[in-house]
């Protein structure tokens, strides 16, 4: 089942040809830290099932997707849907081994038209107060990306109350790759306002920016654990710019051309040790990392 991915990349990266990263509204001045081999080793099977986000509904609902779903055997799907195209593919289930609620949704796939527009709708805009109750209008986030997450989002909380009553856990575990990883981090907000006896992480992989500053200073404000992995250089973690208004929460881990993994504290942390400082412009970057491989990994079905 495996494609070619990133054929239309250039469409998205020419739409954007004037965004380029500014200096970063907010950064940490804490040190940059590598990661051990184990702590990179932890992030294996949240990769996998950000890769298999991109599988169709129906072999992950089976969990029948070749070596994706072999990569983590004991895992209880619970449910699926998207059709790949209008909707992306995403799935929910039941994790023994990391006694989690797993939620995982499909990334750009390059060779469908609709998914590569809603990555340039880049227009910031409140939060549906119905689906995010509380929300301060304040916080603005991509309306390609807000319309996304709105077409599943009740279908994914219903799935995730679901599945936490059947195997009776109280974690969820958002994951995805690109504007997968941008959906679940909007999951990361949606879900803890309706499920509030659960603790929540979220790992996104290749992850664009999503939302304002106020958006990502709730999000670091908020109890969710949030680690956003981007690869070498990856050109779509700097889009759009934040000299539209956008700016990534905290929690970056830079994957380095050397192989490290480095912990960059703070948002849009600037040093060439991380992705802002090291592609500064998107012609800069090299689209053929945004798939990977994140520790061995590649973002394809």
């Amino acid at each position: 089942m495996r494609a070619p991915f990133l054929s239309a990349y250039p469409l998205l990266l020419s739409a954007l040809a004037g965004v380029h990263a500014l200096p970063a509204a907010r950064s940490d001045s804490g040190a940059i830290t590598p990661l051990t081999s184990s702590q990179i080793d932890a992030f294996e099977p949240y990769s996998w099932y950000a890769s298999t986000g991109y599988c169709n509904s129906s072999v992950t609902l089976a969990w029948d997707c070749g070596a994706n779903c072999d990569a983590n055997p004991r895992f209880k799907p619970v449910a699926s849907g998207g059709d790949g195209d209008a909707t992306q593919y995403w799935f929910v289930g039941y994790d023994p081994v990391l006694d989690a609620v797993i939620v995982s949704h499909q990334g750009t796939d390059a060779t469908k038209l609709l998914p590569v527009l809603t990555d340039v709708d880049i227009l910031l805009v409140e939060l549906d107060s119905d689906l995010f109750p509380g929300i301060s209008s304040e916080i603005k986030v991509e309306q390609g990306f807000q319309g996304a997450q709105e077409k599943v989002a009740m279908d994914v909380l219903t799935a995730v109350q679901t599945t936490i009553n059947t195997y009776g856990t109280s974690h969820v575990t958002m994951v995805g790759h690109s504007l997968g990883a941008a959906i679940s981090l909007l999951d990361a907000v949606y879900l803890p306002l309706h499920i509030t006896d659960a603790s929540f992480t979220y790992i996104g992989y290749g992850l664009p920016r999503v939302g304002n500053q106020e958006f990502a200073n709730y999000v670091d404000a908020s109890a969710v654990s949030v680690t956003h992995i981007n690869n070498k250089e990856d050109p779509v973690p700097i889009l759009p710019g934040m000299f539209l208004g956008y700016v990534h929460p905290s929690g970056e881990v830079h994957i380095e051309d050397s192989g490290e993994w480095a912990a960059c504290p703070g948002q849009d942390n600037p040093s060439t040790q991380c992705i802002v400082g090291d592609v500064p412009e998107i012609w800069d970057g090299d689209a053929s990392d945004h798939p990977g491989p994140y520790g061995g990994v590649e973002m394809v079905c």
